[in-house]
């Protein structure tokens, strides 16, 4: 088999062709969208290759015949009839609310120049763009095709100043209303981007597109299947564990049951030879944990969680929802779905092994004050579990716990209190690849947490004290509260020994009071307990 380039960060389809680089053909998908509709809008995770997909639209109808010799579209496609192509990209900074003006402007005139046409008279971006489409259609004899990337960057990356993201989704909505104005000159519009704004606030002027984020149809319309991998890819897999490449990489669902992998971790892992978070490395979250924290909301309360359509297409600059955010930004997917009625249901989790280490870990250095490091953390409270050294556990679990600043706790709910402490430890453990179970359910009620570490279980229960003098009690309460409902019973035959933790928490003292410890099946001289 021959190896190929492997097409790291390359958004040109022309250069992509060119230089022999691996491709996995599109066009079948590509000539549904065109032969369907002409109004479409994909939202998909960054890097995930939308910018090439838009520029191999672009060839394609730039009719750039060479390039697709071989590729499925190439015998469907009338080679004889090309159409002018207005191409815009909102990459760039967008801090000062004359900045995305100035982009479209500058846009607008480039497509002028390599048009042959002359100057525009007019001075704001929507005007010149309704005469460029006409003048575009006029010279040609052609409509236009419109091609969008990155529709939302101008607002998605001012959220942090709220009255410029207003400005911006307010211009923007302005500005691609004019495209349906102009229909009498256009042939064909996508627009690509990360998040799903609502029609109403930022697409009311341009209603008819038609969103395919989530149809079946198109949803391995960016990213690789594990087809792919095993055929396209299949010259770089020597070496490196299948299995592991899916865990690791595969798992994003956009409607039906096909799965695709990150097209920019699967190449860097073909260059690199080895298994680390590429893609996670490239993004920062701080608006999502900032988000998060707004609306006291733990990442643990949102692992298998089922929203339905209205939440996780919930995105406006006044109002986005958690599932939304992480769904859009790639860092839940769907991983079932319900239909009860005309109505559907997604249940959301993380999407693989990347993922699921990377959030926890870089939520947990955003939140220490101390600049620790969650991974020596994790891998230590991991090895005492391990060890059943649950003095030495409580000891550095309070320790680390009293470095971290109590945040999601707003409500004064006493199920809020405990949730926060359990959340804790399980981004801990999750951050190193422990086996957690979040609240995890038996026929009586549901655990907080539950841990596995080879063939040891432990389960814990977390409960609030109000003074020193309540911890016994409240320690007594969580240990029967695991054996009267049965939590362990699960488990008997699968594990070796099964423990039971009890964890007193201060709500005052915000932090660990104490832990007590004992076998699921007590022994004569009973359990552990540290203060």
């Amino acid at each position: 088999m021959v190896r190929k380039r492997l097409p790291i960060g390359i958004q040109s389809f022309a250069r992509l062709r060119e230089t022999d680089s691996y491709y996995v053909d599109k066009t079948p998908l590509i000539r549904t969208l065109i032969d369907r509709g002409d109004y479409w809008f994909l939202s998909r995770p960054r890097r995930f290759g939308k910018s090439l997909l838009l520029d191999t639209i672009k060839a394609l109808f730039e009719g750039q015949e060479a390039l697709f010799e071989g590729l499925d579209i190439h015998p469907h496609w009338d080679w004889s009839v090309t159409h002018p192509v207005l191409r815009l990209s909102f990459g760039g900074k967008y801090d000062e609310r004359e900045d995305i003006e100035r982009n479209i402007l500058a846009q607008l005139k480039s497509v002028e120049r390599k048009a042959g046409l002359a100057a525009s008279v007019y001075t704001t971006g929507p005007e010149q763009l309704f005469d460029l489409l006409d003048r575009l259609h006029q010279s040609s004899g052609q409509r236009v095709v419109i091609l969008v990337d990155e529709y939302d960057k101008p607002i998605l990356d001012t959220l942090g100043d709220p009255a410029v993201a207003r400005a911006n989704r307010d211009y923007l909505r302005g500005f691609y209303g004019i495209i349906k104005d102009s229909a009498a000159h256009v042939r064909f519009v996508f627009v690509t981007g990360i998040s799903m704004f609502s029609r109403v606030s930022l697409f009311s002027g341009l209603n008819n597109l038609e969103d395919i984020s989530l149809d079946p149809r198109f949803a391995t319309l960016c990213g690789y299947t594990g087809a792919d991998i095993d055929t396209v890819f299949a010259p770089e897999l020597d070496g490196l564990d299948r299995e592991e490449i899916r865990r690791w990489y595969n798992g994003y669902n956009w409607g039906g049951d096909t799965r695709v992998y990150n097209p920019f971790d699967v190449l860097l892992l073909f260059r690199k030879r080895e298994f680390k978070a590429f893609w996670f490395g490239t993004g920062s979250p701080n608006f999502l944990f900032e988000t998060l924290k707004a609306k006291s909301i733990s990442p643990m309360e949102l692992e298998g969680r089922f929203s339905d359509m209205s939440l996780i297409s919930k995105f406006d600059v006044n109002d986005i929802s958690p599932e939304a955010l992480l769904f859009q930004t790639g860092y839940l997917t769907i991983t079932d779905e319900q239909k009860e009625g005309y109505r559907t249901s997604y249940r959301l989790d993380y999407p693989n092994l990347e993922v699921k280490l990377s959030l926890n870990d870089e939520l947990l250095a955003h939140l220490d004050e101390r600049d620790r490091i969650p991974l020596a953390e994790g891998r230590s409270l991991r090895a005492l579990l391990q060890a059943n050294d649950f003095k030495g556990f409580g000891e550095q679990l309070k320790a680390w716990l009293a470095s971290i600043p109590y945040q999601w706790h707003a409500t004064g709910d006493l199920a809020r209190y405990e949730a926060w402490y359990a959340s804790l430890l399980h981004m801990c453990f999750r951050a190193i690849g422990v086996e957690v179970h979040p609240e995890d359910i038996s026929s009586h009620g549901r655990a907080d947490l539950v841990v596995r570490l080879g063939e040891q279980v432990f389960i814990l229960e977390f409960k609030m004290a109000d003074s020193i003098d309540d911890v016994e009690d409240q320690l007594d309460a969580a240990l029967s509260q695991i054996r009267n409902r049965g939590y362990a019973d699960k488990y008997r035959q699968g594990a070796q020994s099964i423990h039971l933790i009890g964890i007193a928490c201060g709500r005052e003292a915000r932090n660990l009071l104490e832990v007590r410890a004992e076998p699921a099946d007590p022994q004569p001289d009973g359990g552990s307990q540290i203060s």
